[in-house]
């Protein structure tokens, strides 16, 4: 077996504890439709630096994404998700060269905190009525392009724009898988062209795979009409968590 633990560049501990990780963030992605990566990346980075987590993260995207694609796309709002996926897109390069010039930990705090602000005040049940309009759309893809070229935290802004809409726990939750999948097309062309998607890295992204996966599997069968109710706040709570915590470690780093 330990050749199966060479081949992943892991230790038998570090490989065990990682399947854990993938397993548990695939059933949050399962049940909200992203988090995914934040969640790994949040954990995982004990045992791998963000380098070499961030091209393995695309592979267990990408399987969350194929798994849920069949109902995200029935489900979603393709529009909002096309607008979403066209302004990121936009943001990316400029956020890419954002990079160069300013420090990435401040600029990482800025992003955190205004999702911390936002997500509270939605908790809070206060209206963001610029957010329903077509420059909020494509404002927001923009800037969630913006930060995930500067701080890796985009994915957080589209989901923050998704859950003030008026939409259904389900068409929310759809629009989110469908935007992710298009979003993973935009990214591997960007990594590839930066050259972090190496062979190591392949190889851990289809071992961690099938965990993730069988963790996508079990959180969609938490998504059923009875928990509908809570699939926003539950939501609101998972971006507070993962953006204050992220707040933390950012000041503390």
């Amino acid at each position: 077996m330990n050749w199966f633990y060479d081949m992943a560049g892991l230790t038998e501990q570090e490989f065990w504890i990682l399947a854990g990780i993938v397993v548990a963030a695939g059933i949050v992605r399962g049940f909200s439709g992203f988090a995914l990566s934040a969640l790994i990346m949040a954990t995982a980075i004990i045992i791998l630096p963000p380098v070499e987590l961030i091209p393995m993260l695309w592979w267990l995207e990408m399987s969350a994404s194929l798994m849920m694609m069949k109902g995200g796309w029935a489900d979603a709002d393709r529009k909002t998700a096309y607008g979403l996926v066209i302004g990121g897109a936009l943001g990316w390069p400029f956020g890419l060269w954002l990079t160069t010039s300013l420090d990435v930990d401040t600029s990482k705090a800025i992003a955190l905190t205004i999702i911390v602000v936002l997500a509270a005040l939605q908790l809070t049940k206060i209206r963001l009525p610029f957010l329903a309009t077509t420059p909020g759309l494509y404002g927001s893809g923009v800037v969630s392009g913006i930060v995930s070229g500067l701080a890796s935290v985009g994915g957080m802004i589209v989901a923050l724009y998704v859950l003030a809409s008026d939409a259904s726990a389900r068409s929310m939750r759809g629009t989110l898988v469908l935007y992710l999948f298009l979003s993973s097309i935009m990214s591997m062309v960007i990594m590839l062209s930066f050259g972090v998607m190496t062979t190591t890295s392949i190889t851990r992204g289809l071992i961690f795979a099938l965990p993730t996966m069988f963790g996508v599997f079990l959180g969609q069968q938490l998504f059923v009409e009875r928990f509908a109710a809570y699939y926003r706040p539950f939501c609101l709570v998972l971006l507070c968590s993962l953006a204050g915590a992220g707040l933390v470690r950012t000041v503390l780093a």
